[in-house]
């Protein structure tokens, strides 16, 4: 008699992983902003206030370590973060819509397929008043200073964008692919 693949708990182990996966990533999230004492490995433990992502200008950087764990806390609580200014560096995408270009700043996260790993902003000079500034190359490397808004494209769709303040060109890279 052939055996048979369990796939009722190999269904289970996949879920359980994803759960945890999920709890961690809030519970650092959650101790951050409870102000727990946060340590890794290669640092000495030091209160969240020091790590924090607001700067002394009350800008919220986006830092390289929690990557797509920061950029995930503004979609999942974009109220909070609505009307506040946020930096971040990363990869400089400009992808062609049917009547507009669209572009980003980002970094490649986990993913499986194609363009499914992408953690980032779209961003925009002014959106409001369409004035034309200039965008770097594709594939530059940048930092981008930007108000959090959302606008509506189709009349029901909302999307969240950085209002830019600056652009500017890098010539240090990060790291473009971030896991956490």
């Amino acid at each position: 008699m052939p055996m048979r693949e369990n796939k009722p708990v190999r269904n289970s182990l996949i879920i359980a992983a994803v759960v945890i996966g999920i709890t961690v990533s809030f519970l650092i999230i959650y101790n951050t902003r409870q102000g727990s004492p946060v340590s890794t490995e290669d640092e000495p433990l030091v209160s969240a206030k020091e790590k924090s992502p607001v700067s002394e200008k009350g800008i919220i950087e986006i830092k390289e370590k929690m990557f797509i764990s920061q950029v995930n806390d503004v979609y999942l609580n974009k109220d909070d973060y609505l009307g506040k200014t946020i930096k971040l560096e990363g990869l400089f995408k400009m992808e062609q819509g049917y009547d507009k270009a669209y572009c980003f700043v980002l970094r490649y996260g986990p993913g499986c397929c194609g363009y499914d790993g992408n953690v980032g902003f779209e961003v925009s000079w002014n959106k409001d008043k369409e004035t034309e500034k200039s965008y770097p190359g594709e594939d530059s490397w940048v930092e981008a200073t930007g108000e959090l808004k959302t606008y509506e494209e189709d009349g029901y769709n909302e999307f969240l964008y950085l209002d830019l303040v600056s652009l500017n060109v890098l010539d240090k890279r990060g790291q473009e692919t971030v896991m956490q």
